[in-house]
């Protein structure tokens, strides 16, 4: 009996995934996606350590190919010899390659960090520009760092869509498209505009902690009600738990200095033990 009940409920279920979802039912389930991340992670934030425009700019050009946490540890250093874009425009090219050596790919991030800090110098009087048509032209910005600069320094609203984003969406299937201008142009008609920034958060945290790209915790997953790819990772509650990562599994996070409401410990500085 109790064999057959259950045999009914995955066939039922089955029928239902087999069902196309109705453009409504996805915007609705969407939403509700984003309404219990946010009771999930009622602490996202962005995951670079900055104190000002300019360094968040400078910190997410150099978080290409690497994680926040190595960018994290290395900018202390960096900035505290060049605080200002008057003062990186006019550095050793060979002395900032060795600072940032760490976040990979140094050469051509001294030329990117160098070459937007000269035009924020010349074009912008030292100051970083809030408007994403201005911070699109300058070196190494695209609009992927344009809105995470945008969102998070200037308060505008903006849809950052990293590797991260950019397979949850799909896993959601919130949309199918692979290219970032549309995935963000279709995810943008999901949600109202006060919401993209901590959207963008939540979604990356979950990427970052849970949903990961080659063995998501799905046993471990507080919306797998709402997940049509349910089972693309371990089941497993038990197996899922160790999977979890950051302050989701007990581990330090990415930012040297995360903001107060953060429930996780600190990351290491740069050559101390992880």
């Amino acid at each position: 009996m109790g064999e057959h009940g259950v045999s009914k409920r995955v066939k039922a279920a089955n029928r239902k995934a087999a069902k196309p979802e109705s453009r409504l039912a996805m915007v609705r389930r969407a939403r509700k996606i984003n309404r219990e991340l946010a009771e999930v992670f009622p602490y996202a934030h962005p995951e670079l350590d900055f104190r000002n425009p300019f360094e968040l700019l400078v910190a997410t050009v150099l978080s290409a190919q690497t994680t926040d946490l190595r960018v994290n540890q290395t900018t202390p250093a960096l900035f505290a010899k060049y605080p200002t874009p008057e003062d990186l425009a006019a550095a050793v090219p060979e002395e900032v390659e060795e600072l940032i050596r760490p976040t990979g790919f140094f050469r051509a991030k001294t030329r990117s960090i160098m070459g937007l800090a000269a035009a924020l110098r010349d074009d912008f009087g030292g100051e970083v520009p809030g408007r994403l048509d201005d911070l699109v032209k300058l070196p190494g910005v695209g609009r992927k760092t344009a809105f995470v600069v945008l969102g998070n320094a200037f308060g505008v609203p903006g849809i950052t869509v990293d590797t991260h984003f950019m397979r949850l969406v799909r896993r959601w299937r919130w949309t199918e498209q692979e290219d970032p201008v549309k995935i963000e142009a279709e995810i943008a008609e999901i949600f109202p505009k006060s919401e993209w920034t901590m959207l963008s958060h939540r979604v990356i945290f979950h990427g970052r902690r849970i949903c990961h790209a080659r063995k998501p915790a799905c046993g471990a997953c507080p919306i797998t009600h709402l997940c049509p790819s349910y089972g693309e990772g371990e089941t497993d509650p038990e197996k899922a738990r160790k999977l979890l990562k950051y302050e989701m599994g007990g581990l330090p996070g990415q930012r040297l200095n995360p903001p107060p409401g953060y429930p996780g410990r600190p990351a290491p500085p740069l050559g101390a033990s992880d």
